[in-house]
């Protein structure tokens, strides 16, 4: 089992001053309530490139809900979120093309094929990945599938066409809801290690899951949101 960083949500971590010329996320003094309801507060950390964090708790407890605010798309009732050291708002546009973000939606086309869904995100992230698309297929477990229109996938397969887009993208960090979510024992098996290989090579991952990560020491932390 890989040894990991666990801090509570409710807790004060020590501040540290972000180094401007090392990309990273921070975290600061971050509260969300919703309803008259204290989802979590005060909540301070730093990810940096060769790092994941995970985020785990039971529904209700603002899984989504911070990634949606580590995104951009949701402002926290108290605190900031960092970027090299600028704020993201301020900081919007070069935040944008660092980081990807994939939610419960697919986000695919499903009238096109897998191969034809990457062709699509590739061409609109102008980007030519290091390997080809029927390489980004078999990674994410689709071998065979690549010409099958998307409607007559399974969920589990139309998750893996949208997390197969990240192979394509030059972002630093991935922030992902669920991403195990639908998958089988081999498709789990097949996502993690490219979420591993991403934060061995010195890319950054956020997710929501239970699913461990193996990872070295280090490299994984575990925020757990209490209710």
């Amino acid at each position: 089992m890989p040894l990991t960083d666990r801090f509570p949500s409710q807790s004060q971590m020590p501040e540290s001053t972000p180094d401007k010329s090392t990309p990273g996320l921070t975290v600061k003094g971050l509260t969300c309530a919703r309803d008259d309801r204290v989802l979590f507060k005060n909540l301070d950390f730093r990810l940096e490139p060769g790092q994941a964090l995970q985020i785990e708790g039971p529904n209700g407890s603002g899984k989504t809900t911070m990634l949606r605010i580590l995104c951009g798309l949701t402002l926290p009732t108290e605190g900031e979120v960092l970027w090299n050291g600028l704020a993201i708002e301020d900081n919007r546009a070069e935040y944008m093309g660092a980081m990807d973000f994939i939610g419960h939606a697919h986000g695919i086309k499903k009238e096109l094929t897998p191969m034809e869904n990457l062709q699509v995100a590739m061409a609109m992230a102008n980007t030519r990945p290091e390997q080809s698309l029927e390489a980004v297929l078999e990674k994410v477990g689709l071998r065979g599938f690549e010409d099958v229109p998307a409607i007559t996938l399974s969920a589990g397969q139309c998750r893996r066409v949208a997390l197969g887009r990240l192979l394509l993208s030059k972002s630093l960090l991935w922030i992902l809801d669920e991403p195990f979510t639908a998958l089988d024992v081999q498709g789990q098996a097949q996502i993690e290690s490219m979420l591993v290989n991403h934060v061995e090579q010195g890319g950054m991952v956020i997710l929501t899951s239970h699913h461990p990560l193996a990872l070295k020491d280090g490299m994984l932390k575990i925020i757990n949101l209490r209710p």
